[in-house]
């Protein structure tokens, strides 16, 4: 056996073990009784430690060193293999283990002091955790910085989860994408404030709700019930994904008073779970065979959930079933009011309420605060102020408090700096996809109006998913669509279809 076939085989032990202990995860969101939260700790400490060790063997790194020789001789799938895991290999072994402990135990610490300062909305008990949180991440990421190749702490930051890209790359993608959108937000949040669609607010049961959502899954190709699933439907209070290939599972909170919520949580998971489904079967328990960056993850759960299912053809399909489903509760609400209720221009405090048109603004608000907070622009202590100065500029909103503001996600405190922007360039890869999506495949919105996904989510498993991680994600962008990233196809998407159903 060859070094990098013995390679290859510890790192598929290495996935085994993570898969395990995503699942284990999956189980302690849904299932898992309150009282296995201290044996549970214990199974995710262990497997978190087996990997680890795995990762980081001296076997590991000789048989590495000696693939890394012979890098010429080998495929393309092969040299990426070991391009994405030497990477992280490297990343791994130039972190202390003490500094991974530090910040393990400092996250633990900064989560649980965010949630009881968002909770009296005293910004001042959350700042002094923050500021330790911070200065951990900042030492994390210039020891990787040699190794990811990138010139600040931030862009080190980035490319954990958008590989090779850069702040300054992503400034100027998100400045095309403010100027388009402050403009679009006036324009269509007046329209929509003369709207009402309080009717949404009626009561649907749901054990209701759980059959809707099974048949939504199904129809956007999620499959829950036949004999060869791989997915599943389950409770809990905050919707995500996870799995692993075969096994990819959702989840979905259900609010009697809010059937959209439903609707749209399903169709923004499936997509995520699609994506994993579809990812190349071929490279399976590889470093190729994972998603290329979270931001191309998460344009494939808005594509889904906002291309597709607030969509007028995708509405024209689903509103009858819908209508059947919630027994007549809707009869006297006409399709052209469901349609532009569920496309709705609200202006809001909280990113993960906003529309489709105003959520990359609550993104950019956050990538901008970071990108001065790093390059020594602003302290910690004047995050309140920026914050709200930022919402006003741009959603014309003004933030009440801190707990509605600047503590609202849970990122900062748990060292996630560098993910808010994957939210907002989802959309823009979505913009990118649109266009490719829409001169190979013209008439794929008549097949949607018939409730047919194929002709798209088919395309998008051939030219998105089936690439997995042979590209980082500014290069998939051009093996897919032959251009460079811009806003401008997101941009023209939102233009047309507001026009179209205002």
């Amino acid at each position: 056996m060859t070094a990098y076939n013995k390679l290859m085989s510890l790192i598929k032990e290495i996935y085994v073990l993570n898969s395990a202990a995503g699942i284990i995860q999956w189980d302690q969101e849904t299932y898992m009784p309150p009282k296995g939260i201290r044996l549970r700790s214990e199974q995710l400490s262990l497997l978190g430690m087996l990997a680890h060790r795995k990762m980081t063997s001296t076997q590991l790194g000789q048989y590495l060193d000696e693939a890394m020789k012979n890098f010429d001789d080998f495929d393309e799938v092969e040299k990426r293999n070991l391009i994405l895991f030497k990477k992280e290999y490297d990343i791994q072994t130039v972190i202390p283990e003490e500094l991974v402990g530090q910040i393990a135990k400092q996250r633990v610490v900064s989560v649980e002091t965010w949630k009881k300062a968002k909770a009296a909305n005293d910004w001042k008990m959350f700042q002094p955790e923050l500021e330790k949180m911070v200065e951990l991440s900042v030492k994390r990421a210039e020891l990787t910085m040699d190794v990811i190749e990138a010139s600040t702490p931030y862009n080190a930051m980035i490319d954990t989860f958008e590989p090779k890209m850069t702040a300054d790359a992503i400034d100027k993608v998100f400045s095309e994408l403010r100027d388009g959108l402050v403009p679009l937000t006036k324009k269509y949040s007046d329209i929509s404030a003369e709207i009402d669609d309080s009717f949404l607010s009626r009561i649907v049961p749901i054990e209701k709700q759980r059959i809707m959502a099974t048949e939504l899954a199904n129809i956007a190709g999620y499959d829950t019930t036949s004999d060869e699933a791989g997915g599943r439907i389950d409770e809990v209070e905050h919707p995500f994904t996870t799995g692993y290939y075969d096994d990819v599972r959702i989840t979905v909170k259900y609010h009697p008073e809010n059937v959209s919520s439903m609707i749209y949580a399903i169709l923004h998971e499936a997509g995520h779970a699609l994506y994993e489904q579809n990812l190349n079967s071929d490279w399976m328990f590889q470093p190729i065979g994972s998603a290329s960056s979270y931001g191309v993850h998460e344009s494939q759960s808005r594509f889904l959930e906002n291309m597709i299912g607030r969509s007028p053809e995708f509405l024209q399909y689903y509103l009858p079933q819908f209508r059947n489903q919630t027994g007549g509760l809707f009869a006297d609400v006409k399709d052209d009011l469901l349609l532009q209720s569920f496309n709705l221009v609200k202006p809001s405090l909280i990113r993960i309420e906003a529309d489709e048109v105003t959520y990359s603004l609550h993104v950019i608000i956050r990538f901008e605060i970071e990108k001065a907070l790093f390059s020594g622009k602003i302290d910690i202590g004047d995050l309140p102020q920026f914050w709200n100065e930022k919402y006003e500029e741009y959603l014309g909103v003004q933030v009440p408090n801190d707990s509605r503001g600047v503590m609202q996600d849970t990122h900062w405190a748990s060292g996630y700096y560098g993910y808010f922007p994957s939210y907002a360039l989802g959309n823009v890869f979505d913009g990118m996809w649109l266009s490719a999506l829409n001169k190979d495949v013209p008439d794929w919105r008549e097949s949607v109006k018939e409730g047919k996904l194929n002709p798209a989510m088919d395309w998008m498993k051939k030219n998105v998913h089936h690439h997995s991680n042979m590209y980082d994600p500014l290069d998939l962008v051009k093996v897919v669509t032959g251009s460079e990233m811009s806003a401008k196809p997101f941009l023209k998407y939102l233009e047309n279809k507001f026009e179209k159903i205002f």
